[in-house]
C-alpha cells in the first residue's frame, strides 16, 4: 500500500459512512463456525490453537491405544474469543486436510434427557458438512474406505479422488443391477475382509454417501433416525423404525462409538462443545447442562475403544471459568480428570485484549474493507487513532467488547442533519430516501442481511394477501433447530387458495459449499415442516454452478413437481427498498418515528406490498431449473469405472472396476 497514493478524504469518508465493517461483529453464530467467518488475529490467543494441534499430533502419532483419547477445556469469559479459537481451528484443519472437525453447539439441545441422541445427531451432522475437498467429511472417509478395498483386491489401483468416485457411484452400481448383482454388498464385503472389527451396517452406510442419490437416506439413517421400511431394504439397512425417544437415547452413545471408531482409521477427529454455560435446564435426574455435558465428554472418552491404528481423537470443552471452578471441576467420579486430560486437569485460559493486540485486529479487520473498495487509506487503523485504540485497549477488554466498541465510533464528522420536518409522513419520506442511496454493494454478499431485510419486508405483511397468498405469521427459528444450523432462515405460514403453504426461505449468498448444506435442508419438507422451499441467490452466482455438481443435482430436486420449489434471484434494485426500509425501523428514533409508525407509512405507501422480490417468493413455481454454464457438457469425462461381467466372483469384478 506504501506505493499507492492515499485516497482523497472525502472518498475514503463516504466509504465509512456508507458501511460499517464492525457493525455485525460481536455475536458469533454457528455458520460462522462452518463458514467463511470474520478476520482471524493468529497471534491472539495462539497458545490455545497451538495446544489443540499439539494434542492432535500427540494423538495420531502416538502407538498406545491409550493415548489414543484425550481432552482439552477452554475456559473465558463471555465475549473473549472462545468462538473465534474454534473456527481458527476449524479453517486450518479445513486448509491442512488431516483431521476431521465436529462442532457440537448445545444452545441447539432441546431436551438434556436425550443429550446422547441429539449427540449422534450432530456428529454426523457435522460429518455431512463439505470439507477442503469439495465433499462431504463422511464422503472423504468413505472415498478412503473404497479404496483402501480396491487396493487390497490390487495393489497397483491408482488412488482415486472422492469427487471422480461420486461421479461415477451410481453409474456402477445401476450396471450391476442390470445383471443381477449388487455392488454395494460386494465393496462391504470386500472391506470387512480389510477390518473385521467394525459394525457391517455402519460401514455400509458410510459407503452409501458415495451415491449422490442415497446420501440422504444414508445420512438420515445414520443420525439415528427411521427409514422407509422399502427404502431400508434397498439400501440393505435396519429400518430404525419402533423405537421410543428412551430407546434411541439407549443406543446411541453405542452408535456413536461405531461411527468414531470407523472413521478416526483415516482421520484424527476433534470434537468441540461449546455454549455449555446455561445453568437453568435441568435433566430429569438434576443435572444442569455442564454437568450434562461433561457427564458425556467422560462417557465418550472411556467407552471409545481406539486401536493402535486409529489417527485418535481429541474432545474439547468450552465454558467460562466459573462454570469449571463451581460445577465441571467439582463433580464426582474423576469426571473433571477426564473432561482435562491432556493438561492434567487445568483449563486453557483465553487472554483478553491490549493495546497491541487491538490495533492489529482493527487492521485486520479494515484491510479488506479498504481493499474491496480501492481505497487506500492514510494509515491502516483509519479513521481510528493508534493512541485512541492502545488507550481503550488498556482496559483489557473482550475481543466483543471491542469490536462493538469500534462500530459504535467508526465514524468521522459529517455535516448535521437537516432539521426533521414537522410531519411524521415526511420525515418518513426523508428517511427512506436517505437510506436509499446507501451503498448496498456489501450487503449483496452478507447472507444475513439480506435475509433480515427480506424477512422484514414480509413480517409488514402480516394480515395481508398478496397474489392470492394470505400471510398469517412469520417464523424466524426454524425447527428442529440443530438439524437447521440456521440455513433456512425463516418460513412464511401463510393460505394460499384455502391451502395451508409454508415457505422455507433460504438466502446463500456463500459458496457453492454453503450452498449444498442449505439446499439440503430446504427439500427436507418432512423434517422442516414445509409445503415449498425457496432459495434467493444471484442470478450470476446460479450461472456458475456445474451441472455435475452437487448443487445442481440438489437444486434439481428442489424445483421439481413433487417439491414445488423455486429458486428466485436476488436482484439489486429489488433487494435494496427492503434494505433501506429496515435500516429505517432500526433508526426509527434518529428519524423522531416510532416503530408503529414506520410499519403504517410502509403499508400506506404499499412499499412491500407492491414489491417484485417479495411476490416472487410468494408466487406459483415455474418448476423449471435455472440456466447454468453449460461448459462440463462439452467435456467427456473419462470413464474410471470399467465393469466387467466375465468373472464369477465381486472380488474380481471389483478389481476390474480400473484399466
Amino acid at each position: 500500500m506504501n506505493n499507492i497514493p492515499v485516497s482523497p478524504i472525502e472518498a475514503l469518508n463516504a466509504a465509512i459512512q456508507n458501511h460499517n465493517p464492525f457493525s455485525k461483529a460481536g455475536i458469533v453464530k454457528e455458520q460462522d463456525i462452518w463458514g467463511k467467518g470474520f478476520p482471524d488475529l493468529p497471534t491472539l490467543n495462539a497458545h490455545a490453537s497451538d495446544a489443540i494441534f499439539q494434542a492432535v499430533k500427540k494423538v495420531k502419532t502416538s502407538q498406545s491405544s491409550q493415548e489414543k483419547v484425550t481432552s482439552l477445556v477452554l475456559t473465558a469469559s463471555m465475549g473473549v474469543g472462545k468462538s473465534h479459537i474454534l473456527n481458527r481451528t476449524r479453517h486450518r484443519l479445513e486448509s491442512n486436510g488431516n483431521a476431521l472437525f465436529v462442532y457440537a453447539s448445545v444452545n441447539n439441545y432441546t431436551d438434556l434427557n436425550f443429550i446422547k441422541y441429539q449427540f449422534q445427531q450432530t456428529l454426523v451432522n457435522s460429518l455431512s458438512r463439505i470439507s477442503s475437498q469439495g465433499v462431504m467429511q463422511c464422503q472423504e472417509i468413505a472415498a478412503a474406505m473404497a479404496n483402501e478395498c480396491f487396493k487390497a483386491i490390487n495393489p497397483a489401483t491408482p488412488n482415486l479422488s472422492p469427487q471422480k468416485i461420486l461421479d461415477q457411484f451410481d453409474q456402477v452400481c445401476a450396471s450391476w443391477a442390470t445383471k443381477n448383482k449388487n455392488y454395494m454388498k460386494a465393496l462391504t464385503k470386500q472391506f470387512l475382509k480389510t477390518r473385521s472389527n467394525v459394525d457391517p451396517y455402519i460401514v455400509r452406510a458410510v459407503l452409501w454417501t458415495l451415491s449422490e442419490t442415497e446420501t440422504p437416506f444414508a445420512i438420515k439413517w445414520l443420525s439415528g433416525e427411521e427409514l422407509d421400511k422399502s427404502k431400508a431394504e434397498e439400501l440393505g439397512l435396519p429400518t430404525n423404525s419402533g423405537k421410543t425417544n428412551q430407546e434411541r437415547e439407549v443406543e446411541s452413545l453405542n452408535n456413536v462409538q461405531k461411527i468414531l471408531n470407523l472413521v478416526s482409521y483415516y482421520r484424527p477427529i476433534i470434537i468441540c462443545f461449546d455454549e455449555i454455560d446455561v445453568k437453568t435446564s435441568c435433566r430429569d435426574d438434576g443435572l444442569t447442562t455442564p454437568q450434562v455435558i461433561a457427564d458425556l465428554v467422560k462417557r465418550l472418552y472411556d467407552t471409545l475403544e481406539q486401536s493402535e491404528l486409529s489417527q485418535g481423537l481429541v474432545i474439547i470443552t468450552v465454558m467460562a471459568p466459573d462454570t469449571w471452578q463451581q460445577t465441571v471441576n467439582m463433580m464426582p467420579g474423576s469426571i473433571a480428570d477426564r473432561v482435562s486430560t491432556y493438561t492434567q486437569r487445568k483449563p486453557i485460559d483465553l487472554n483478553y485484549l491490549n493495546g497491541d493486540y487491538l490495533v492489529d485486529l482493527v487492521k485486520l479487520w479494515l484491510q479488506d474493507f479498504y481493499q474491496v473498495r480501492n481505497l487506500n487509506p492514510p494509515h491502516a487503523v483509519y479513521p481510528f487513532e493508534e493512541s485512541q485504540l492502545r488507550e481503550y485497549g488498556r482496559g483489557k477488554p473482550t475481543v466483543r467488547e471491542a469490536l462493538i466498541w469500534c462500530a459504535e465510533n467508526f465514524k468521522v464528522f459529517m455535516p448535521p442533519m437537516p432539521e426533521l420536518p414537522e410531519d411524521p409522513a415526511e420525515r418518513f419520506d426523508l428517511a427512506f430516501t436517505k437510506e436509499l442511496e446507501e451503498d448496498i454493494r456489501e450487503d449483496m454478499k452478507d447472507s444475513f442481511t439480506i435475509a433480515n431485510a427480506i424477512c422484514f419486508g414480509f413480517a409488514t405483511l402480516i394480515d395481508e394477501t398478496v397474489d392470492n397468498v394470505k400471510i398469517n405469521n412469520i417464523m424466524t427459528e426454524v425447527k428442529p433447530k440443530l438439524q437447521n444450523a440456521g440455513w433456512i432462515n425463516f418460513k412464511i405460514i401463510g393460505v394460499e387458495n384455502g391451502r395451508k403453504i409454508k415457505i422455507g426461505v433460504a438466502v446463500i449468498q456463500t459458496s457453492q459449499s454453503d450452498l449444498v448444506a442449505g439446499l439440503r435442508r430446504l427439500i427436507d419438507y418432512q423434517k422442516f415442516d414445509l409445503t415449498r422451499g425457496c432459495l434467493v441467490r444471484s442470478q450470476s452466482k446460479i450461472e456458475k454452478i456445474s451441472k455435475s455438481s452437487q448443487a445442481y443435482k440438489l437444486l434439481e430436486k428442489l424445483v421439481a413437481v413433487e417439491k414445488g420449489g423455486e429458486v428466485v434471484y436476488l436482484i439489486e434494485e429489488q433487494i435494496k427498498p427492503l434494505i433501506a426500509l429496515i435500516a429505517v425501523y432500526q433508526k426509527c428514533t434518529e428519524y423522531n418515528l416510532t416503530e408503529e409508525e414506520v410499519f403504517d407509512f410502509i403499508s400506506q405507501k404499499k412499499l412491500t406490498f407492491d414489491n417484485l422480490l417479495l411476490r416472487e417468493i410468494l408466487s406459483d413455481p415455474s418448476n423449471q431449473m435455472p440456466v447454468v454454464d453449460d461448459e462440463d457438457e462439452l467435456q467427456l469425462l473419462d470413464d474410471i469405472f470399467n465393469p466387467t461381467s466375465s468373472d464369477d466372483t465381486d472380488d474380481g469384478d471389483l478389481s476390474d472396476q480400473f484399466s
